[in-house]
């Protein structure tokens, strides 16, 4: 058994315990799943599998996917062809600093306001939020651990993001496994992986 397995399995374990043991925090109830980035194909299949095992358990998964909710900020803000006209006036690191801003100026399409809207309609009907695809976030769009800070509070449900990195210590992450990427920690949620 690999260890992205094992990992799978641990979580498993956890999210069909009663009570649930992901989170010790009732105003945050996340934790994070990491994984290595080349092994993207291979969690996409192990959390399909893990939904229809959670599903012979009683619980309802439902995944959220960030790729899709940073598409819906920008283009609820100022679309695509105003982020590729300052690409081309500007170059890509100032076309990717608007888009950051998209995602967390509360006057434009803040993206810790989607997922509360995307899991508030979700609360009837899922036990389990899965945020997959957050290495659209990379290089440099949106950092993880401002998405789990602003979400305290936001929502009771229980919620996995799913972190594509490497991990430093025992909670330093580093998003992507990129080099120039500063190694985030101190993440109050439980790491699997």
């Amino acid at each position: 058994m690999s260890s992205l397995e094992e990992s799978i399995k641990l979580l498993e374990a956890d999210l069909t315990a009663e009570p649930p043991r992901i989170s010790v925090y009732h105003d945050l109830p996340f934790a994070i799943f990491r994984y290595d980035p080349d092994k993207e194909w291979t969690l996409r299949r192990e959390i399909r599998l893990l939904s229809t095992r959670l599903g012979k358990a009683g619980k309802t998964t439902h995944p959220i996917n960030m790729s899709d909710m940073l598409w819906q900020s920008i283009e609820e803000t100022e679309g695509i062809q105003a982020v590729e006209e300052l690409e081309k006036e500007r170059g890509y690191l100032t076309a990717q600093e608007q888009i950051t801003t998209y995602l967390s100026d509360k006057d434009w399409r803040p993206l810790t306001d989607l997922l509360a809207e995307r899991m508030q309609a979700l609360q009837e009907t899922a036990d389990i939020i899965f945020l997959i695809r957050t290495g659209a976030m990379a290089p440099g769009i949106y950092q993880m651990s401002k998405l789990l800070d602003e979400m305290q509070g936001r929502s009771e449900l229980l919620t996995i993001l799913f972190y594509p990195g490497t991990i430093e210590g025992t909670t330093g992450l580093r998003f992507m496994a990129l080099k120039e990427r500063e190694t985030m920690g101190n993440y109050r949620v439980k790491i699997y992986g």
